[in-house]
């Protein structure tokens, strides 16, 4: 038997962290046991479901590199075959209208809360429904009364729930819609999902789902439930502790993998190993060794890990990443030097695709004035004619390298008898409007002859105007 999982977001928000925790669990499993992933949007909450909603889930996806092999399948292109369902159960006597008014199950809940037992449907409607004038019933699924639901959880072990904990819930509305309960059932039915990985906030709905299965004569799932994941505070996670959009990471900078890389280790391990590749985290992963326990959101690992990504991850690759960032900022990355050889020279000094970004405009872009601090610092009335002379040898050259240049700098130096950083650094700031910058030959190998030649005219012509 094909191994399928899936992934079923509901499009009333992004794909934050929790979602994308559980879609790579689930796209991990599927890989490692040669299966298929199914992506479902679970729309049928007409009122809350929007388009930008799907949007912002498939585009996250796509970032993240969890590629589906069935879908996007949409529930709401699929209430013909719900109802097929529904009818079913009723024909079968699995099912029951149901017209208690709203009214009638407020008191009945407020009376049970009053008794201090547990709020659920008393199940007045289950042998002989009273029709009321006015009233539009709705469906409830007949739960069994006697039992037991044992759920074989992969992550919790085996959770036991009696029967006569679990009311008549409702599977389709007054309108005739489905509920969440019925229509997830019936996909899972239809698409063959073997293994339901999702967030431990489903448990109660499980053994629900498990006797409607039964009920429909359909093989029940593997069930595995994934713990919360908390701030670092122990609170539930939320926005302030970055509980937000997965693309607003790639907006501040990460790299897809080093968020997926963050992400498995969220309630997994694989001894004391922090960086897998994505080939590594398909041949360890096991549901086995997924904690039981929440796990905290710590955003200076994850920090961490984005830098270890753009360190040691091909050049070229972040390079891809770097160019949407580039644009963001107004810069085209053709008016400058080639973005994987800016990658190799700023990718020990930088923790984000943004920091890179900004700490390299003057690559690509003329500024508008020197860093006041540096320029106070390092241009002195004696650094016009230095800067000068390098521009004259500068001038000169026909090979525009990195050791040709940084011999020109260090003779200079002997020349002058000066301190190699009193003319490495004015000629940096004249540069870069800036003390900190890659090496200065690599800075001025990348730079190129046009732009640095006119900021060397430039900030001779700065330092005389001050004296």
């Amino acid at each position: 038997m094909t191994t399928k999982t899936r992934f079923a977001p509901s499009p009333t928000g992004y794909l934050h962290i929790g979602g994308a925790r559980t879609a790579l669990f689930s796209w991990l499993y599927s890989r490692k046991h040669g299966g298929r992933f199914i992506l479902r949007i679970e729309d049928t909450d007409l009122e809350r479901s929007t388009q930008e909603s799907v949007n912002a889930i498939l585009e996250g996806m796509t970032w993240l590199g969890l590629e589906y092999d069935e879908g996007p399948f949409y529930q709401t292109h699929r209430f013909e075959r719900y109802k097929a369902v529904i009818q079913q159960l009723l024909d079968q006597g699995d099912a029951y209208y149901c017209y208690c008014s709203k009214e009638e199950l407020e008191q009945l809940r407020n009376e049970q809360m009053a008794n201090k037992e547990k709020p659920r449907y008393n199940g007045k409607c289950r042998e002989t429904p009273g029709v009321s004038e006015g009233v539009m019933p709705v469906i409830r699924f007949r739960n069994p009364n006697d039992g037991e639901v044992v759920i074989r959880d992969l992550v919790k072990g085996d959770i036991v729930v009696s029967n006569k904990e679990l009311d008549d819930l409702i599977i389709a509305r007054s309108d005739g819609s489905p509920t969440y309960n019925l229509s997830v059932v019936v996909d899972d039915m239809d698409m063959g999902v073997t293994h339901v990985i999702r967030g431990d906030d489903h448990i109660n709905n499980t053994p629900r789902q498990m006797n409607i299965l039964k009920a429909l004569g359909a093989p029940i799932p593997e069930y595995a439930h994934l713990p919360m994941i908390l701030g670092a505070d122990g609170a539930r996670l939320s926005k302030r502790h970055g509980a937000v959009s997965v693309m607003q990471y790639r907006d501040e900078g990460y790299l897809p993998e080093a968020l997926l890389n963050y992400l498995v280790r969220l309630g997994w391990s694989h001894g004391d190993q922090e960086i897998f590749s994505l080939d590594e985290m398909i041949e360890y992963f096991e549901l086995k060794d997924v904690n039981v326990s929440a796990s905290a959101f710590n955003p200076e690992k994850l920090l961490w890990l984005n830098h270890q990504y753009i360190m040691n991850s091909d050049p070229a690759h972040v390079a891809r990443h770097l160019s949407w960032h580039m644009g963001e900022q107004g810069i085209d990355p053709t008016d400058g030097p080639d973005l994987v050889e800016l990658v190799k020279v700023q990718k020990e000094r930088c923790k984000t695709l943004v920091e890179m970004a900004t700490i390299s405009r003057y690559f690509y872009k003329d500024f508008d004035e020197y860093d006041e601090k540096a320029a106070k610092k390092n241009f002195k009335s004696e650094s016009a004619d230095v800067l000068q002379q390098l521009h004259d040898q500068f001038s000169g050259l026909d090979n525009w390298q990195g050791e040709v240049l940084h011999q020109i700098v260090v003779n200079l130096a002997e020349t002058l008898g000066l301190n190699l950083g009193k003319v490495a650094q004015p000629l940096r700031v004249a540069v870069c409007g800036t003390s900190v910058s890659p090496p200065i030959d690599m800075t001025l190998a990348l730079l190129g002859r046009e732009k640095t030649l006119a900021r060397l005219v430039r900030a001779v012509d700065f330092i005389k105007s001050l004296n």
